[in-house]
Formats: structure tokens, C-alpha cells, sequence
């Protein structure tokens, strides 16, 4: 039996990683907002402590794996506290239970990042940069100007659309960086993310104008598989990057989105190296 934290295991993605890795007998430290083992909001420094503070308690100590998953859409209208929730959330999370992790021997994290860091065209590279440097004061200050500019159709439908977009690029890029250094890297915890595209969960139901049952042939982006996702498919790569097996696999961004991403981006990746 391993031990692992979910974050968002109240709900959706998060509540159907937990219940993956329970039903395989592992014992599984929910945190979240409310009906979890830890409850707290990993949108405030205070609440990322007291939840590290907690995972490390119950746990004690050692961790086999982390699944970052919770996080907010772009209908949320506080684009400052997407900015906080949705990347120094799981970052501060992370670093803090990296040395619990690296315990274990065979320590395992993934968070989840979204297709739409790559097939929304409102990126904000001022605020990527703020989010990178972690400069959580000034990250938020520039999402909240940045959102009272948006056209007004577009905060009509998704008020922190660029901010959403523009946080889970940088949780991406920040997964890339991290999992190479000697920190993570030499000392066996690996770090991967999942890409998760159009998948039926209260946070997408929320985020958009489609219904439980939407119809994917009219979505706003293409879907090859004429399909939309259900929180499983995601719960069943965070479980497979958490085994102890996933051992030469770290840095990598997972795509899980019944093949928008490629649909969209065909030539994107990879992107050869040129001298």
C-alpha cells in the first residue's frame, strides 16, 4: 500500500483520482475545500502551509506520489485568484512535499495543466513571466488589470479566460523546468503533467455555455473523436504517472484531449532543434 495526496479530491478530476487509487489499496489524503481529510484553500499562502503542514502529518512524513489537480475555469470572476489558485497553489504545494516524496524512494507528482495553454489565444506573456519568477503580489495586480481590459464579450462568457490560459502554461513550463534539476531529478522524484482538454466535470459544465450533454460537433474547438472526456480518463493517467513502474518518465506534458490539441496545433510538436 502507497500513500499518496490529492488535491480537488472533492469533486471531478481530483474525486475520481482518489477513488482510483483507494480502489487499488492505497491509502489516499484528500485535500480540498471542503469533504476532505485536509481542508484548506491552496488559493492563500496561509492555507498552501497549513495543508502541507497536514499532508505531512497524517502521512507521516514519506510520501509515495502527489496529484495536484485542483484548480478553477475561466468562468471564475476573480482573474487574481485564478492566478493564485490554479499556479502557486500546486507550486508551493510541491516544493513543500518534495523532500517527503524523495523519502519514499520512488516519489511521484502530477498536476494538472490544460489544453487550453496551448489552443487559447489569449495568452498574457506579462503575466507568464510574473508567474515564472514567482512574483505571486505582482502576478495578481497585472491578472486583475489585464482582465479589466478584455473586450466585454469575452468576460461576459469566461471573465479570467486569460488568466486561466496563461496559469496552466506556466504550471506546464514550470513542471518542464523543475523535474530536470538535481532537486527532483537526481534525487528520484519525478514530475509529469496532464493536459486535460473537454472533459464533462462541474468545473467545465460551469466554465462554458454547454449543457451535462453537450454536442461535441458544435464545441467551440475541434473534437476528432467526436467525444468529450469524463473525469476517469484523466484519473487514469494521473494513476499511471503515480506508480512506482513510471521510472524514466519526468518533464513531460500529457495530452488527454480526444486529439484537440493536435487537431489544432498539427505541426506544433515535436519542434526540432536547430543549430
Amino acid at each position: 500500500m502507497r500513500t499518496y495526496i490529492v488535491t480537488g479530491s472533492a469533486s471531478g478530476m481530483g474525486a475520481a483520482s482518489a477513488e482510483r487509487l483507494r480502489v487499488a489499496g492505497h491509502r489516499v489524503i484528500g485535500v480540498d475545500l471542503r469533504d476532505a481529510d485536509v481542508i484548506a484553500d491552496l488559493g492563500s499562502e496561509a492555507g498552501r502551509r497549513h495543508a502541507v503542514d497536514e499532508a505531512l502529518r497524517i502521512s507521516g512524513g514519506t510520501l509515495d506520489g502527489v496529484a495536484a489537480v485542483a484548480g478553477v475555469g475561466p468562468a471564475m470572476p476573480d482573474a487574481a485568484a485564478v492566478a493564485s489558485i490554479n499556479y502557486f497553489g500546486p507550486v508551493a504545494l510541491l516544493e513543500g512535499l518534495r523532500p517527503a516524496l524523495e523519502r519514499s524512494g520512488a516519489g511521484r507528482a502530477v498536476v494538472i495543466s490544460s489544453n487550453s495553454a496551448s489552443t487559447v489565444p489569449l495568452i498574457d506573456d506579462t503575466l507568464l513571466g510574473l508567474l515564472l519568477d514567482g512574483d505571486e503580489g505582482a502576478s495578481r495586480d497585472h491578472a486583475a488589470t489585464a482582465q479589466a481590459a478584455l473586450p466585454a464579450t469575452v468576460v461576459k462568457s469566461a471573465p479570467s479566460i486569460s488568466a486561466y490560459a496563461t496559469s496552466k502554461l506556466a504550471l506546464a513550463r514550470w513542471v518542464r523546468r523543475t523535474a530536470v534539476t538535481p532537486e527532483w531529478g537526481r534525487r528520484g522524484v519525478l514530475l509529469n503533467a496532464i493536459a486535460p482538454g473537454a472533459v464533462i466535470t462541474p468545473l467545465m459544465t460551469g466554465s462554458t455555455d454547454v449543457t451535462a450533454t453537450p454536442d461535441p460537433d458544435s464545441f467551440p474547438t475541434p473534437m476528432p473523436l467526436g467525444i468529450f472526456g469524463q473525469a476517469d480518463d484523466i484519473a487514469f493517467w494521473v494513476e499511471q504517472f503515480l506508480r512506482p513502474e513510471a521510472r524514466f518518465t519526468t518533464g513531460s506534458i500529457l495530452y488527454v484531449d480526444g486529439g484537440t490539441d493536435a487537431a489544432m496545433r498539427t505541426d506544433a510538436q515535436p519542434t526540432a532543434m536547430r543549430r
